[in-house]
């Protein structure tokens, strides 16, 4: 039998009780989301500032930025305003929205990830079919496909969860996370279904992770047939990085929802979960962006440091 309660607000993870350490962690908070905001938008308004970046591949480098910036603003500022407000609380609305945008951006993400390394692929291994493959059309479709499966996911998905009942309002993360919440949940039918589609949500990332994997293989047999050692070097430093941040997104999430759920707080949840939500929107626009150099010219002149453009090179 289950203590079965109406939830109408939740409890997130306090970091301490301490007013100075709570503080500290709003600073904290508020440096990273500073940061991942900054070097975003940046990309975001270089590419739209330098007519000679409007091609695919900046492109979708503009909608991983706004996709990355999306899902950090979805759960930084409510946890920034809790530790500076000496507060827990999140209602439960909020939490609603919380799980549906998160999934949304972090969704989207995913799937537009996958269409960088397909973009990748004809670009090094088809050279010449490039144009015609990777047209304006073709790119939109890619683009409204990952946002489109965003939020039919997060809509099912968030549907799923909070159908159930729960039996405590006590979420043990800053904030609201679906394996979190699921402890939280009275009904052993209902967890069964929803760990079914957890699962095969998992299947589908590691499917979609070994079609990156095949697809950098063929990028890697194609980059050594390079006569030029700095075309090499170029490819790799274009493809290796995509690898390493899709590679750490998906196996930290899988290993944050699949992994036993504790009825405490646990240090290695809140390391995953910062892995997989946060590490991808610090990591992305350096990677992606500020290696590049067509984007480090777009950001200079963008911020007029057209005189400082050589320390940047």
């Amino acid at each position: 039998m289950y203590n079965e309660t109406i939830v109408s607000e939740f409890l997130l993870l306090e970091f301490s009780n301490v007013r100075g350490l709570q503080i500290l962690c709003f600073v904290v908070f508020l440096v990273l989301y500073l940061a991942i905001a900054s070097g975003n938008l940046l990309v975001i308004s270089a590419v739209a500032y330098d007519r000679r970046l409007h091609m695919p591949m900046y492109f979708f480098l503009t909608n991983l930025a706004l996709q990355d910036f999306g899902q950090v603003s979805v759960i930084i500022p409510k946890a920034m305003i809790n530790h500076l407000m000496n507060t827990r609380h999140i209602s439960y609305l909020g939490c609603v929205a919380q799980v549906f945008f998160f999934f949304v951006f972090m969704t989207s993400d995913f799937f537009l990830l996958i269409f960088m390394a397909y973009d990748r692929y004809i670009a090094i291994c088809n050279p010449l079919h490039y144009e015609m493959v990777m047209n304006a059309q073709t790119c939109v479709q890619m683009i409204a496909s990952s946002w489109a499966i965003g939020i039919v996911y997060a809509a099912l998905h968030t549907h799923g969860t909070f159908a159930v009942p729960f039996c405590s309002n006590v979420v043990n993360q800053f904030f609201c996370e679906i394996p979190q919440l699921l402890k939280l949940s009275c009904s052993d039918l209902s967890l069964t279904g929803i760990r079914a589609v957890l699962l095969t949500v998992i299947i589908i990332g590691f499917v979609s992770f070994v079609f990156i994997l095949v697809t950098y293989v063929c990028i890697l047999l194609a980059v050594l047939k390079i006569p030029s050692a700095q075309g090499r070097q170029k490819a790799f430093s274009t493809c290796l990085p995509h690898l390493i941040v899709f590679s750490t997104f998906v196996f930290t999430g899988i290993f944050a929802y699949l992994r036993p759920m504790s009825d405490t707080p646990s240090y290695l949840d809140l390391a995953l979960t910062m892995l997989y939500s946060m590490l991808p929107p610090v990591l992305n626009p350096v990677i992606y962006s500020m290696r590049n150099r067509e984007i480090k010219n777009a950001m200079s002149k963008l911020l007029g440091l057209n005189v400082f453009s050589h320390f940047l090179l």
